[in-house]
């Protein structure tokens, strides 16, 4: 499942590539891709068609574009947002380029430039319009209002989430993929974050000290910064960016999926742990498995 970094690559290109442009045309080449409109796939047409595209926005893993003018209401109070799932893609294409296999909805634009395509192989994604929040100049979807502001936000309340963190009664890895409490951190970097911050994903929230939560959330924040840098992390051919280029990332881990293979600070063999049905991957000995209190 693509985690902030790699949505936030996304939303970057969409802003490059389909920002301030007009839809022309809209085609449901897969009713499943649009089954989040309550409506259906005609009024997800219809309210797109003739709508212009707003800056593309995102909180955490969700990923949204502001609608103007969209079927005839004037300014905002809609948007489209896409759920990318397992393996949905955000595609910018030239109309001469071949449709891909799993093409699921196409949008073209009265520029008549390069299309915007929704491709998903396995059809857990989506895209729908939906209501925004009255008044919100981002146009924040209703369905995730919800949801926190994550480490990469400028609004982000590093010293609030520290709080909530220690409030908490669960452990450091739930909490850090609880997205009412902050957003965007998934799997791969919650075991980063904790592999960095030399804790163990069981350690109790409430034993955390202040300097240990706000530690804990500067390595978030490095790791997904790190992560963007080189365009996420791509473990197959199913995520990447508008352009069709995957991310690097996955080969500057230091613990998701590298069990056996020895820590880059201690030496220690990197283990995994099944964990909620998945995994999590530590070092035994730089995150000590916390002692029952």
């Amino acid at each position: 499942m693509p985690e902030l970094p790699e949505v936030e690559v996304v939303r970057r290109g969409l802003a490059n590539w389909v920002a301030g442009r007009t839809v022309e045309d809209v085609q449901v080449l897969h009713p499943r891709a649009v089954r989040r409109q309550p409506a259906g796939p005609a009024d997800f047409t219809a309210r797109l068609t003739g709508a212009t595209l707003g800056p593309a926005q995102r909180r955490g893993k969700y990923l949204w574009v502001p609608l103007q003018g969209a079927a005839g209401r004037a300014g905002s109070g809609f948007s489209l947002i896409g759920h990318l799932g397992m393996s949905g893609q955000l595609l910018v294409q030239d109309p001469s380029v071949p449709d891909e296999t799993h093409l699921r909805v196409r949008l073209r634009f009265t520029d008549g430039g390069r299309e915007l395509r929704f491709v998903d192989q396995r059809t857990f994604g989506g895209l729908a319009v939906e209501e925004a929040e009255d008044g919100d100049p981002e146009g924040t979807p209703l369905s995730i209002a919800h949801i926190a502001r994550d480490p990469l936000d400028p609004r982000f309340d590093d010293d609030a989430f520290v709080a909530a963190l220690r409030a908490k009664r669960t452990t450091v890895k739930r909490a850090l993929l609880d997205q009412t409490l902050i957003s965007g951190v998934g799997n791969i970097y919650a075991d980063e974050s904790l592999w960095r911050a030399r804790l163990h994903y069981e350690r109790p929230t409430a034993t955390l000290t202040r300097p240990q939560g706000a530690d804990l959330l500067g390595h978030a924040r490095d790791v997904m910064n790190a992560a963007l840098a080189v365009g996420g992390t791509s473990f197959d051919s199913l995520y990447v960016n508008v352009n069709g280029e995957s991310g690097y990332f996955s080969r500057d881990l230091d613990a998701y999926g590298r069990e056996g293979e020895p820590c880059g600070r201690c030496g220690t063999p990197i283990r995994r742990a099944a964990w909620m049905n998945r995994s999590s991957y530590f070092c035994p000995r730089c995150q000590r498995i916390p002692r029952p209190r």
